[in-house]
């Protein structure tokens, strides 16, 4: 078990930190046009991280199929806890909510596994104050939690933790909830004879994306009522 946390902190480092030494400009601007505007606040899964192009990352493929105009914040190593002090506490929320969208997706928790041991509770209380939040600065939008990716075979305890608390506080705020995202890589990890993962053997490829964006789109469709 000490063995697997040490790894885990390794990889941590090569989620999040490496590829994160400086604070990137985050552009949450509203993009043109007169279809719903959604925000998507997530971590490198979600911003593209490992695909050849952001066109084709998960979050751009469905809402290029539905008409949406894409807000997309997310930045690598990002957790309800893990890397947000180098953005402000309150910094990555205030960009999604000052554009007012119709339709918000919360997308974290894979990288808040890497500092569970150490602030467990933390985590728990940013869980549920992150939701809360969006919630009430805009009430009228549908917000769409999503259970943590993840990205290896073995997984430890401590995501299975996250992923309850995130959907409790989901449901607790009127959220819908996307459970099964942190099977969606299953047996094409990196490694497998079949790997959807891109070089760093940490991220989707483009294939992988292509994947998530199929699980999402199927995901979104059984919704009530759907997406």
């Amino acid at each position: 078990m000490r063995r697997l946390r040490t790894s885990a902190s390794v990889v941590a480092l090569a989620l999040g930190l490496s590829a994160c030494s400086a604070a990137p400009a985050l552009d949450a601007s509203a993009p043109p046009g007169s279809g719903p505007l959604v925000a998507f606040y997530g971590d490198s899964y979600t911003l593209g991280t490992g695909a050849s192009d952001t066109s084709l990352r998960w979050s751009t493929v469905i809402s290029e199929d539905r008409g949406w105009r894409e807000i997309n914040p997310s930045v690598n190593g990002l957790g309800f806890v893990n890397h947000r002090t180098s953005f402000g506490e309150d910094d990555l929320p205030e960009l999604v909510i000052a554009q007012r969208p119709d339709i918000v997706f919360v997308t974290m928790g894979l990288n808040d596994t890497f500092s569970y041991d150490r602030r467990a509770d933390l985590i728990h209380d940013t869980i549920t104050a992150d939701l809360t939040r969006i919630r009430d600065a805009l009430p009228a939008a549908r917000i769409i939690v999503v259970e943590p990716f993840w990205y290896t075979e073995t997984r430890p305890e401590s995501l299975e933790q996250i992923i309850a608390w995130i959907e409790d506080a989901a449901a607790e705020v009127g959220a819908d909830w996307i459970p099964g995202a942190s099977r969606w890589l299953d047996g094409h990890h990196a490694g497998s004879a079949d790997s959807w993962m891109a070089s760093d053997g940490l991220h989707p490829s483009d294939v992988g994306y292509e994947h998530l964006a199929e699980q999402m789109d199927a995901a979104l469709t059984r919704l009530d009522p759907p997406l």
